[in-house]
C-alpha cells in the first residue's frame, strides 16, 4: 500500500511539473500583451493559457499587443458569451490607432438574444476610410465551444478566416486605398456595444445576466515586426492568394450566412458605391 500510495504521489507530481512546464511555454498574454479592465487567466487541461475578459457595468476589458506589426497572419480561438448577449461586441482585430487617416482591419462578434446568431462583422479601413463592411451569420454556436479565427493580412489581399473556411477576401487595387504603410497592433476587447451592435441599437445589454466573459486562447502571430524582420517562413502568407477551393467557401459563405454587404447598400452610398464594388 505504501509503495502504491508513494508511486501515485510521484506520479501525480510528474504530472503536475509537465502541466507547470507546459503552462510556462504557453503563457503568451503577459509576456506578449498589455492589459485593461478586468482580464482573469487560468489554463485548460492541455495546458494552453486561456485569457478571460470580463464585462459589467463599470468596464469593459482588453489586451494590447507590445509590439506593431506590418503584414502578418494573426489567429486565436474564442469561446463567446453564452445565452442572451445582445448588445455585447467581442473583438479581434489589428489598428493603427485612432486618428482620422488610421488603418483598421475588424473581426467584431455582434452579440445577440438567446437562440440567434451572433453576427460577424468583418472590416477593413484604410487611411481613414471604413464602411466597407461584410457582416455574416454564423453557422454554428460560437459559446459552445472554441473556434479559430483569422486574418491574413499582406500587400496583395486580406483574408478573413473561420475555422478552415476563408469567408472573405478583400483585394488591394493600385489606385486605392490599403492598408501598407501604418504598422498596427493587434487588440482583443469586449465592450458594451448597445447602441449600435444587435438590430442596429434596438436591443441593449441585459446587465442582468453581467458579468459578460470571452474566452481566448491559443494566439499566434506569424508576422512581421514594424521597424524589424519578419518570421521565419513568413512567405507561406505573405505570397497567400486564395485559391480555388479558398473562393468556393466564400461564395459559400455568401450565398448562406451574408447578413450584409456595403456594395449592396445604395442608400448608404447616394453618390455610388465605393469603386472596388464593380470590380472583380
Amino acid at each position: 500500500m505504501a509503495r502504491r500510495s508513494l508511486a501515485l504521489l510521484l506520479a501525480s507530481s510528474l504530472a503536475l511539473v509537465m502541466m507547470a512546464a507546459v503552462a510556462s511555454a504557453d503563457s503568451w498574454l503577459y509576456e506578449k500583451f498589455s492589459t485593461d479592465g478586468t482580464v482573469r487567466t487560468n489554463y485548460d487541461e492541455s495546458g494552453a493559457q486561456v485569457a478571460m475578459l470580463n464585462l459589467d457595468r463599470s468596464s469593459g476589458a482588453g489586451f494590447n499587443s507590445k509590439e506593431q506589426y506590418l503584414y502578418g497572419q494573426f489567429s486565436v480561438q474564442m469561446k463567446l458569451i453564452p445565452g442572451n448577449s445582445a448588445g455585447t461586441v467581442s473583438c479581434f482585430y489589428l489598428s493603427s490607432g485612432d486618428g482620422d487617416g488610421h488603418d483598421e482591419i475588424d473581426m467584431e462578434f455582434m452579440g445577440n438574444a438567446t437562440g440567434q446568431p451572433v453576427v460577424l462583422n468583418t472590416n477593413v479601413w484604410a487611411n481613414g476610410d471604413g464602411k466597407k463592411e461584410h457582416q455574416f451569420d454564423l453557422w454554428f454556436d460560437p459559446a459552445a465551444d472554441y473556434h479559430t479565427y483569422t486574418i491574413i493580412w499582406n500587400p496583395t489581399n486580406i483574408l478573413f478566416k473561420v475555422d478552415d473556411n476563408v469567408i472573405r477576401v478583400f483585394k488591394r487595387y493600385a489606385d486605392l486605398a490599403y492598408p501598407s504603410s501604418k504598422p498596427m497592433t493587434l487588440h482583443a476587447t469586449l465592450w458594451d456595444g448597445s447602441y449600435w451592435a444587435t438590430e442596429k441599437g434596438k436591443v441593449p445589454i441585459d446587465w442582468s445576466g453581467a458579468p459578460f466573459v470571452v474566452s481566448y486562447k491559443g494566439y499566434s502571430a506569424d508576422a512581421c515586426v514594424s521597424g524589424g524582420a519578419c518570421a521565419a517562413g513568413s512567405g507561406a502568407w505573405m505570397n497567400k492568394q486564395p485559391d480555388s477551393a479558398e473562393w468556393g467557401t466564400v461564395k459559400w459563405a455568401e450565398s448562406n450566412y451574408m447578413r450584409y454587404n456595403y456594395c449592396d447598400d445604395g442608400w448608404r452610398f447616394p453618390q455610388g458605391l465605393p469603386a472596388e464594388c464593380s470590380r472583380s
